[in-house]
């Protein structure tokens, strides 16, 4: 006999409630059996972890795909998460230690210079905007592509995401720009790989990272890197300015930028530990 207070009665008391949706109860289970060393997962590994045939699992998995909550390799057909799994976390993304600690410096930062600031994460090919501050004397000339927290843009033609791809392993940098097509997006976006990684390579001597109208017509950025107390680098911060706000060139508008941009990075990544 089955003890009432058990979780498996709990569970089962649960799924007879009229308001239990076992569709929404599986489908979640699929997606919680991707993480730690299960990031890449076939059907057969799906269906033994959420405890499922494989037909039924497959019917979830394709939906789930459909949806772009998850994703498949063309080669391998093994499944991975897709980017609608990170928007789903952006509630929580508010309460991370984080965006938390650098706020205050970013919105500092946006009125010190004068134009907007944003921190972003990589996710594969794509950076993540997890936190956009505009200054309070930002220009109504000024274009910011209508970006909010939860933007994802592609990495190799942001300044955010040259930094966030120079500093990965050589061998997930691989996996990465083999997802990536280099489409051009603006006059000068760089679109030939040997180029790129000559740029990436440009970004970890000086650990800034510059973008002339790669995104875009007009606009420039650039992006320093954040560091946890290991060393290694969870985000990048950006300065984004567009040559109707400061039509200058790019040397000239990276003395006035760089300086501020670099402090607000090192004091943010000190500030989560880190003492390089």
């Amino acid at each position: 006999m089955t003890d009432a207070s058990s979780p498996r009665s709990r569970t089962r008391a649960t799924a007879d409630s009229a308001s239990f949706s076992v569709s929404l109860e599986r489908g979640l289970r699929i997606l919680s059996a991707f993480g730690g060393d299960r990031s890449v997962l076939g059907i057969a590994d799906l269906a033994r972890a959420v405890g499922l045939n494989k037909s039924t699992t497959y019917r979830y998995v394709a939906t789930l795909a459909k949806l772009e909550y998850i994703r498949q390799d063309p080669e391998t057909k093994k499944y991975f998460l897709g980017p609608r799994v990170i928007d789903l976390g952006f509630a929580a993304i508010d309460s991370m230690e984080l965006t938390k600690v650098a706020g205050p410096l970013l919105q500092a930062l946006a009125d010190e210079t004068g134009f907007t600031v944003s921190m972003g994460l990589c996710d594969g090919p794509d950076v993540v905007y997890v936190d956009r501050r505009r200054s309070g004397r930002r220009s109504p000339l000024a274009m910011d592509l209508n970006l909010h927290v939860g933007s994802r843009l592609p990495a190799y033609c942001t300044s955010m995401g040259k930094v966030l791809l120079a500093y990965k392993d050589p061998a997930a940098l691989r996996q990465i720009l083999d997802r990536t097509e280099m489409a051009r997006r603006g006059p000068k976006t760089i679109t030939n790989r040997e180029q790129f990684l000559a740029a990436l390579a440009k970004v970890r001597q000086s650990a800034v990272a510059v973008n002339d109208e790669e995104l875009a017509p007009g606009l420039r950025s650039f992006a320093a890197p954040v560091r946890d107390r290991s060393g290694g680098v969870v985000a990048a911060v950006n300065v984004a300015v567009h040559l109707t706000m400061s039509p200058t060139s790019v040397e000239a508008l990276s003395g006035r930028v760089e300086p501020s941009l670099r402090r607000a990075a090192a004091e943010i990544s000190r500030r989560l530990g880190y003492r390089g």
